[in-house]
């Protein structure tokens, strides 16, 4: 295959320049980088990364094919795809294609062959920022400023209601999905619990009919203030059910009880990301995938500091007795891993049980 020379343009009018692979085609997204050395089927297909181009900082991506079954959604929602080196040879007995085959598949543009160490310092120096991916130089720097990721939430969700059934279910859990990750869906069924998986437009009557015993707000893209009828919502719910959120479903929450959220320079984006635990002091390694954070002193006096990034000290979790309920940052959920904080899912299901351990 002849290589064909494409360019990254930059917010700040630095020029990269790479080769295709995956899809062709020209695209303009908000230019974001992941840290993990593994998992790279999950980074692309998790919903949180609509609208976004994502930077590998791993150098080798592909090396063991594209796996379906671990899929964290359908199909990718990420706006184009960036590596050092992608394998075109995959080697796993599970191998099904290659991430080529996958991105051509779903209609995304990769790069290969950019300078990621430098790309990612440039992102780590200025921000997050906006790009465009073209094959030719784009002379209209101000133009890429100008885009926004909007609607994020209604473009991921589901389009209706979906059922998971547990063998012998002890609970039902109401998943109102703001793009969530597939496993979190599997963590749940396998601790006994029936899935109602809502689409984001539910209200809190609509989901309080349904008589679930636990309500799981999950992860998903974009700016969390934008969603105000959610976080409208979440408020009419808090303290009627007990409720766990994660990422999105942990800022969407914290809006709800009038805390407050802001753009982080370049976001927390990998899987090696240390959070502690307030009150134990125990260091987890965890997932994440965000690039907003919840303002820990705007949530003082409704709800309490319960994890912070060990290298940032931001917000990682907050707990909310008075309203039996708690959210975490982080993704406890976590494939291809750290499952260091997966018994935060066992702390929910004590939860609904009424606090009974061994109910």
């Amino acid at each position: 295959m002849k290589e064909e020379k494409v360019y990254l343009t930059l917010q700040n009018g630095q020029v990269f320049e790479g080769k295709r692979f995956g899809a062709r085609g020209d695209v303009l997204g908000e230019l974001v980088f992941t840290t993990g050395m593994t998992g790279y089927i999950e980074t692309l297909t998790d919903p949180s990364y609509y609208g976004q181009i994502v930077i590998q900082t791993f150098p080798l991506i592909g090396n063991y094919g594209m796996i379906l079954s671990d899929r964290e959604s359908k199909k990718p929602y990420l706006t184009a795809y960036i590596v050092r080196e992608f394998c075109d040879k995959p080697s796993n007995f599970r191998c099904e294609s290659t991430v080529e085959e996958y991105l051509k598949q779903n209609n995304i543009v990769g790069v290969y062959g950019v300078d990621t160490r430098e790309l990612t310092k440039t992102v780590r120096e200025a921000g997050v920022m906006n790009a465009v991916i073209s094959s030719r130089p784009v002379s209209d720097v101000a133009a890429i400023g100008k885009f926004a990721i909007r609607d994020a939430v209604m473009n991921c969700t589901c389009s209706d209601r979906i059922d998971y059934k547990a063998d012998k279910a002890k609970r039902k859990v109401a998943l109102w999905d703001f793009g969530a990750k597939e496993n979190i869906v599997r963590e749940l069924v396998n601790r006994g619990c029936d899935v109602m998986r809502l689409p984001a437009w539910y209200t809190a009557e609509q989901i309080l009919a349904l008589k679930p015993d636990g309500l799981m707000l999950t992860n998903g893209p974009g700016d969390p203030a934008e969603n105000t009828g959610i976080i409208e919502n979440i408020r009419k719910l808090a303290g009627k059910l007990p409720i766990f959120g994660i990422c999105l479903g942990h800022q969407l929450f914290a809006l709800a009880m009038g805390g407050k959220t802001k753009k982080m320079k370049y976001g927390h984006r990998g899987a090696n990301q240390p959070v502690k635990e307030l009150k134990t002091g125990t260091v987890y390694i965890s997932s994440q995938n965000h690039g907003y954070e919840v303002l820990a002193d705007s949530i003082k006096g409704v709800g309490t500091l319960s994890f912070v990034n060990a290298n940032d000290n931001t917000c990682e979790g907050v707990e909310y007795p008075e309203l039996n309920a708690f959210t975490v940052q982080f993704h406890p959920e976590a494939c291809a891993g750290p499952l260091d904080a997966r018994d935060l899912f066992d702390r929910f299901m004590n939860m609904m049980d009424g606090g009974k351990k061994n109910a």
